[in-house]
Protein backbone atom coordinates (compact mmCIF):
# COMPACT_ATOMS: atom_id res chain seq x y z
CA UNK A 1 0.00 0.00 0.00
CA UNK A 2 1.52 3.31 -1.09
CA UNK A 3 0.55 6.27 1.08
CA UNK A 4 1.18 9.86 0.04
CA UNK A 5 3.06 11.02 3.14
CA UNK A 6 2.85 14.72 2.22
CA UNK A 7 -0.92 14.50 1.86
CA UNK A 8 -1.24 12.55 5.11
CA UNK A 9 0.96 15.07 6.93
CA UNK A 10 -1.19 17.93 5.64
CA UNK A 11 -4.10 16.39 7.53
CA UNK A 12 -2.37 15.76 10.87
CA UNK A 13 -4.48 16.22 13.96
CA UNK A 14 -7.42 13.81 13.84
CA UNK A 15 -7.07 10.28 15.18
CA UNK A 16 -4.88 7.90 13.18
CA UNK A 17 -7.86 5.77 12.12
CA UNK A 18 -9.40 8.82 10.43
CA UNK A 19 -6.36 9.21 8.18
CA UNK A 20 -5.98 5.50 7.55
CA UNK A 21 -9.59 5.33 6.36
CA UNK A 22 -8.46 7.35 3.33
CA UNK A 23 -6.05 4.56 2.37
CA UNK A 24 -7.50 1.27 3.63
CA UNK A 25 -10.85 -0.49 3.55
CA UNK A 26 -12.72 -0.08 6.84
CA UNK A 27 -12.07 -3.67 7.93
CA UNK A 28 -8.31 -3.21 7.50
CA UNK A 29 -7.99 0.09 9.43
CA UNK A 30 -7.55 -1.42 12.93
CA UNK A 31 -4.76 -3.75 11.75
CA UNK A 32 -3.07 -0.92 9.83
CA UNK A 33 -3.30 1.33 12.90
CA UNK A 34 -1.74 -1.33 15.14
CA UNK A 35 1.11 -1.82 12.66
CA UNK A 36 1.65 1.94 12.38
CA UNK A 37 1.91 2.24 16.16
CA UNK A 38 4.42 -0.62 16.32
CA UNK A 39 6.59 1.02 13.67
CA UNK A 40 6.21 4.47 15.24
CA UNK A 41 7.89 3.32 18.44
CA UNK A 42 11.07 2.23 16.65
CA UNK A 43 11.15 4.49 13.60
CA UNK A 44 9.49 7.81 14.43
CA UNK A 45 10.36 8.49 18.05
CA UNK A 46 14.16 8.32 17.61
CA UNK A 47 14.08 10.97 14.86
CA UNK A 48 11.50 13.23 16.47
CA UNK A 49 12.66 16.69 17.55
CA UNK A 50 10.93 19.16 19.82
CA UNK A 51 9.39 22.27 18.34
CA UNK A 52 11.44 25.38 19.08
CA UNK A 53 10.06 26.86 22.29
CA UNK A 54 8.43 23.65 23.52
CA UNK A 55 10.74 23.09 26.50
CA UNK A 56 10.61 26.76 27.44
CA UNK A 57 6.81 26.72 27.23
CA UNK A 58 6.47 23.75 29.57
CA UNK A 59 9.01 25.32 31.92
CA UNK A 60 7.08 28.62 32.00
CA UNK A 61 3.88 26.85 33.01
CA UNK A 62 5.54 24.73 35.67
CA UNK A 63 7.59 27.67 37.09
CA UNK A 64 4.35 29.60 37.56
CA UNK A 65 2.86 26.75 39.59
CA UNK A 66 0.68 25.51 36.74
CA UNK A 67 0.40 21.96 35.50
CA UNK A 68 1.67 21.02 32.06
CA UNK A 69 -0.69 18.35 30.78
CA UNK A 70 -0.47 16.87 27.29
CA UNK A 71 -3.86 16.00 25.81
CA UNK A 72 -3.49 14.29 22.47
CA UNK A 73 -5.28 12.19 19.86
CA UNK A 74 -2.23 9.92 19.85
CA UNK A 75 -1.94 6.60 21.60
CA UNK A 76 -0.80 7.51 25.10
CA UNK A 77 2.12 5.06 24.96
CA UNK A 78 3.69 6.78 21.95
CA UNK A 79 2.99 10.22 23.37
CA UNK A 80 4.72 9.36 26.67
CA UNK A 81 7.68 7.72 24.96
CA UNK A 82 8.09 10.68 22.63
CA UNK A 83 8.05 13.12 25.54
CA UNK A 84 10.54 10.97 27.45
CA UNK A 85 12.81 10.78 24.38
CA UNK A 86 12.72 14.57 24.10
CA UNK A 87 13.44 15.11 27.80
CA UNK A 88 10.12 16.69 28.78
CA UNK A 89 8.81 16.64 32.33
CA UNK A 90 5.05 17.05 32.27
CA UNK A 91 2.42 16.50 34.92
CA UNK A 92 0.24 14.14 32.91
CA UNK A 93 -0.31 12.70 29.45
CA UNK A 94 -3.82 11.85 28.34
CA UNK A 95 -4.15 10.08 25.02
CA UNK A 96 -6.92 9.08 22.63
CA UNK A 97 -8.59 12.50 22.91
CA UNK A 98 -10.02 14.34 19.90
CA UNK A 99 -12.81 16.87 19.56
CA UNK A 100 -15.44 16.42 22.28
CA UNK A 101 -13.14 14.13 24.27
CA UNK A 102 -10.57 16.95 24.48
CA UNK A 103 -13.30 19.31 25.70
CA UNK A 104 -14.34 16.86 28.42
CA UNK A 105 -10.72 16.30 29.45
CA UNK A 106 -9.94 20.03 29.60
CA UNK A 107 -12.91 20.47 31.95
CA UNK A 108 -11.95 17.41 34.03
CA UNK A 109 -8.37 18.60 34.63
CA UNK A 110 -9.46 22.17 35.39
CA UNK A 111 -7.47 23.70 32.53
CA UNK A 112 -7.01 27.45 32.33
CA UNK A 113 -5.70 27.51 28.77
CA UNK A 114 -5.00 25.01 26.01
CA UNK A 115 -2.30 25.32 23.38
CA UNK A 116 -3.01 23.66 20.05
CA UNK A 117 -2.21 23.80 16.37
CA UNK A 118 -5.51 22.62 14.89
CA UNK A 119 -8.95 24.21 14.63
CA UNK A 120 -10.29 21.20 16.55
CA UNK A 121 -7.99 22.17 19.46
CA UNK A 122 -9.38 25.70 19.37
CA UNK A 123 -12.93 24.36 19.30
CA UNK A 124 -12.23 22.02 22.25
CA UNK A 125 -10.78 24.88 24.31
CA UNK A 126 -13.64 27.24 23.50
CA UNK A 127 -16.26 24.61 24.35
CA UNK A 128 -14.44 23.87 27.62
CA UNK A 129 -14.47 27.56 28.50
CA UNK A 130 -10.69 27.93 28.60
CA UNK A 131 -8.34 30.22 26.70
CA UNK A 132 -7.63 28.88 23.21
CA UNK A 133 -3.97 29.55 22.44
CA UNK A 134 -3.22 28.62 18.84
CA UNK A 135 0.16 28.14 17.18
CA UNK A 136 0.38 27.58 13.41
CA UNK A 137 2.88 24.71 13.72
CA UNK A 138 0.62 22.03 12.29
CA UNK A 139 -1.71 21.66 9.33
CA UNK A 140 -3.80 24.78 10.07
CA UNK A 141 -2.64 28.20 9.00
CA UNK A 142 -2.58 31.32 11.13
CA UNK A 143 -5.60 32.62 9.16
CA UNK A 144 -7.57 29.42 9.75
CA UNK A 145 -6.80 29.47 13.46
CA UNK A 146 -7.79 33.17 13.68
CA UNK A 147 -11.06 32.60 11.85
CA UNK A 148 -11.88 29.82 14.29
CA UNK A 149 -11.97 32.36 17.15
CA UNK A 150 -8.76 31.51 18.97
CA UNK A 151 -8.22 33.63 22.06
CA UNK A 152 -4.77 34.37 20.68
CA UNK A 153 -2.78 33.10 17.70
CA UNK A 154 0.93 33.22 18.42
CA UNK A 155 3.48 33.46 15.63
CA UNK A 156 5.35 30.43 16.98
CA UNK A 157 5.58 28.35 20.13
CA UNK A 158 8.64 30.41 21.08
CA UNK A 159 6.19 33.26 21.77
CA UNK A 160 4.25 31.27 24.36
CA UNK A 161 6.39 31.76 27.50
CA UNK A 162 6.20 35.55 27.32
CA UNK A 163 2.50 35.47 26.43
CA UNK A 164 1.81 33.09 29.34
CA UNK A 165 3.68 35.18 31.90
CA UNK A 166 1.81 38.28 30.72
CA UNK A 167 -1.56 36.50 30.80
CA UNK A 168 -0.89 35.19 34.31
CA UNK A 169 0.09 38.66 35.53
CA UNK A 170 -3.13 40.07 34.07
CA UNK A 171 -5.28 37.63 36.11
Amino acid sequence: MAIDSALAASRLGPPLATELAHWFKAAAVPTAADRYRELYLDLAIPVTTALPGAHESVDAVRRSGGRAIVITAKWEVTARRTLDHLGFTVDDVIGWRWGPQKTETLRAVGAWCYVGDHVSDVDAARRAGVLAVAVPSGPCSRAQLSRFRSTVVLGALTDFPAWYVGAMEAC
